[in-house]
């Protein structure tokens, strides 16, 4: 391993040429640290095309990962560098690396930090769910999400669906985009197993769902038609969750083929969003024979 000097930069090469440059700070506010400033909402993500996830679980979880997402850059402490050296010596791109101490990661982020590793990585290739439909064995568990904007909710949804062998995760029009910053941290990192599939037009998707025969049950908070425990899930399904407001949308409600209660005992009417899937998705794992 050769490793050059040039002020306060050092580039580090391995025999299979990758590529780490590793940069220790000086200067808190250089533009290349701009992503660690500003990626805390979808606008933020789609304007530079990153995402951002921290801490040990999330970013091992994304190195594990491989090519599907591309490495842009790193900000951490000179230990966890070295703690994490050996998986980004085995990474195909050229990785800016940027060491400071924990407590100057805090700045740059603008809240305290509980491991200081950040890594800021660019999706490759975005999921497709004709591929998802086409790579994937009878009986499909797909998820689809209605105008959900909480990204800790997301990113339970995600870890659920990882949690309960779902095949992926549809994000409708009106919903928080599954690669937050947030929603990562909330996933434990799960986003990167678990494909997400960007819907322009959630109606549109679940009738061409419906079309390839896949049936499409609406989770309702509200609704006399059946219960989680009698309707049938060991099928190709895609399980629909609304809003933390206001539930399915009327117009996504007229696509299910069901619409599906969790029953309750005493004055409690619903639950969480997160807590809700987990239950849908255990109840068709049981069906299913896996759990």
């Amino acid at each position: 391993m050769r490793v050059d000097y040039a002020c306060r930069a050092t580039v580090v090469r391995d025999l299979t040429s990758v590529v780490l440059h590793v940069h220790y700070l000086e200067d808190l506010t250089l533009p290349e640290l701009e992503p660690y400033r500003t990626l805390r909402r979808r606008k933020d993500m789609d304007r530079l095309d990153l995402l951002v996830a921290e801490g040990e679980k999330c970013v091992r979880r994304l190195l594990d990962s491989r090519f599907e997402y591309e490495l842009v850059s790193i900000l951490c402490t000179s230990e966890w560098l070295m703690e994490l050296r050996p998986e980004l010596e085995v990474r195909p791109e050229d990785i800016q690396i940027y060491v400071t101490d924990e407590e100057s990661i805090g700045k740059i982020s603008g809240y305290a930090v509980y491991q200081a590793i950040k890594v800021t990585a660019r999706i490759v290739k975005p999921h497709v769910l004709d591929e998802i439909m086409e790579q994937t064995a009878s009986p499909r568990l797909l998820v689809a999400c209605d105008g959900l904007t909480n990204a800790e909710n997301m990113g339970a949804i995600i870890r659920n669906t990882a949690a309960f062998g779902g095949h992926a995760v549809i994000v409708g029009e009106e919903t928080s985009s599954p690669y937050l910053t947030r929603t990562i941290r909330s996933s434990m990192g799960t986003v990167f197993d678990v494909p997400c599939v960007y819907s322009d037009r959630l109606v549109n998707t679940l009738k061409e769902l419906k079309f390839q025969g896949v049936r499409i049950v609406g989770a309702h908070a509200h609704t006399d038609q059946k219960t989680v425990a009698n309707v049938k899930l060991d099928q190709d399904v895609c399980i629909v969750f609304g809003s933390e407001g206001y539930g399915i949308s009327k117009p996504v409600q007229s696509v299910c083929d069901d619409l599906v209660v969790i029953p309750m005992a005493g004055t409690v009417d619903s639950l969480n969003v997160g807590s809700s899937v987990s239950v849908f998705l255990y109840e068709a794992a049981r069906q299913r024979g896996e759990m």
